[in-house]
């Protein structure tokens, strides 16, 4: 039996007073930075032989800490000298894993802390130990270098999820234990499942409730109230692996088969944007999605670029740049909620973009189940993973739940209307 944190608060406060008090400066120190005494038994790298540390939990579990401690563990025992730092992307690999409030410089003592150096992407601790980070959208980054271990966060949101996966583990060939720790909140994708049942792999799950004390109290109040005993409450704070919701419009499965590493050439490229009734951080999303055409008549979802939370002038200028980013050709807005404005401000950022207006006759799931169709009979396929919009496409029914609106699927099925159904003269759609 381990003293920890927890057996210190068992103890009364006088012999709790006694152990504080008893300890030299130097002790309390190192004390501070003692991860195995601070953390909760999930929060440690399983015992046995393992070459996958899975660790599934919801959010505020403590993930991030866990994971920059295992690295840390790492780097300061020599165990591993080439460590891999790989997050949904690049840019959140520094913003979380290195630079995040429970991140690498973070939880490193002031003895040894490791120096960063953004523009070659790495963490050098003093014993020559070396971490680079890396980005899931770019897979091919992780073709040739090698690692003795590697940290992979979020792997339920990697963009390239089954190839990035693929080219870390041709590389992890260093040592004679080469091994990964996975921290994310769990999502049914093929990734996830096939890790969750796998023999070389020790898995860990734990809740947001495991550290509900270390969380701001509105947190509880307010996100835990909200999402507490919904789906989205259930993979998101009790870390449930969740397969298909009934009467969904679409499947996980069905989606997994419809993936491609990318487009062909594509003879048409719209961006179609749904805008939001209101402004500030409880309004609903500005869906934004691309979508393109090839020239045998198959549809390729390329991305994703919705926001929550942003003036329209804020959405439209990541709706026009997702437009020139693609060299799209339109830009699709629906016209129900505010369309006119809508259309103006975009034309405010860019008065050339070509637009085109779209009017809502039908409800969101007649509308969705054309385009349902398209996906049964094999005609769209998504570039990578798309996962936020997946999320929302394969809990569609059509019934709003608790705190979801599918804004996301509804610029999508803007969109493929206007590339695929548009000429049958369904929904109305009048050219500005």
């Amino acid at each position: 039996m381990r003293f920890s944190a927890n057996s210190l608060r068992q103890l009364n406060s006088h012999q709790q007073r006694q152990f504080l008090e008893g300890l030299t400066d130097l002790e309390a120190t190192v004390l501070l930075y003692d991860w195995p005494f601070w953390a909760r038994s999930n929060q440690l790298p399983p015992q046995g032989e393992w070459a996958h540390w899975l660790l599934l939990a919801g959010r505020g579990f403590g993930k991030t800490r866990a994971g920059a401690e295992w690295v840390r563990s790492l780097a300061e025992s020599g165990e591993a000298e080439r460590i891999a730092l790989i997050a949904p992307t690049q840019a959140d690999a520094r913003a979380v894993m290195v630079e995040g409030d429970s991140g690498l410089l973070a939880i490193a003592p002031p003895w040894n802390r490791p120096k960063f150096e953004p523009s070659k992407r790495t963490l050098t601790w003093k014993n020559g130990v070396v971490a680079t980070l890396f980005g899931a959208e770019e897979p091919e980054r992780l073709r040739g270098p090698q690692h003795h271990a590697a940290w992979c966060d979020e792997l339920a949101s990697w963009r390239h999820a089954e190839a990035t996966w693929d080219n870390l583990l041709f590389g992890l060939r260093l040592g004679k234990c080469p091994r990964t720790m996975i921290t994310t909140t769990p999502k049914p994708t093929s990734l996830i499942k096939a890790l969750v049942v796998g023999d070389n792999v020790a898995l860990t799950k734990g809740t947001t409730f495991d550290n509900l004390d270390n969380l701001a109290p509105s947190f509880a109040t307010e996100i835990i109230k909200k999402y507490e005993g919904t789906r989205t409450g259930r993979q998101e704070l009790m870390a449930e692996i969740l397969e298909d919701v009934p009467g969904a419009l679409w499947q996980r499965n069905m989606l997994d088969r419809l993936r491609a590493a990318s487009a062909p050439d594509l003879v048409r490229i719209v961006v179609a944007v749904d805008p939001p009734v209101s402004v500030g951080k409880k309004a609903d999303e500005c869906g934004i999605v691309a979508v393109g055409l090839s020239e045998d008549g198959f549809a390729f979802v390329l991305a994703d670029a919705s926001v929550q939370g942003l003036s329209p002038a804020g959405w439209a200028k990541k709706a026009v740049a997702l437009y020139h980013g693609l060299a799209a050709d339109r830009i699709v807005i629906e016209s129900n909620q505010g369309g006119a404005m809508a259309e103006a401000v975009v034309r405010e950022i860019d008065p050339s973009a070509a637009i085109t207006q779209v009017f809502a006759r039908r409800g969101k799931h007649a509308r969705a189940e054309p385009i349902a169709a398209l996906y049964e009979q094999g005609r769209v396929f998504h570039v990578g993973a798309l996962p936020v919009l997946e999320d929302q496409m394969c809990a569609f029914t059509g019934e709003r739940q608790k705190g979801q609106s599918p804004d996301r699927v509804d610029a999508l099925v803007w969109a493929l209307t206007h590339l695929m159904l548009a000429p049958v003269g369904s929904p109305k759609i009048r050219s500005l």
